[in-house]
């Protein structure tokens, strides 16, 4: 019985714990996105830390991931018709 309680309570605190980092980060992020620093850095790896306890972070998690890639994919589709363009001039 007491050892339920404390697997318990560890698991709480636990959880709790991950939460409160995970935000504070997350938060710290979106700040960064309006001063000065590094916002689209710190936002995915405060994700990352709330997907280790929470299903839905690990969902905005990879939606982000997938917003960068497919912009990093245009870029790179932009420079190279670029490149194109001014390779046939």
């Amino acid at each position: 019985m007491i050892h339920k309680v404390a697997h318990l309570t560890y698991k709480t605190a636990r959880r709790i714990a991950i939460l409160s980092v995970g935000s504070t980060i997350v938060v710290l992020g979106v700040i960064m996105l309006v001063t000065p620093g590094p916002g689209l850095i710190v936002i995915p790896i405060g994700l990352a830390i709330l997907g280790i306890e929470f299903a839905w972070a690990r969902i905005w998690l990879r939606k982000v991931r997938e917003g960068i890639s497919n912009h990093n994919s245009k870029n790179r589709a932009e420079r190279a018709q670029s490149h194109r363009d001014r390779a046939h001039r």
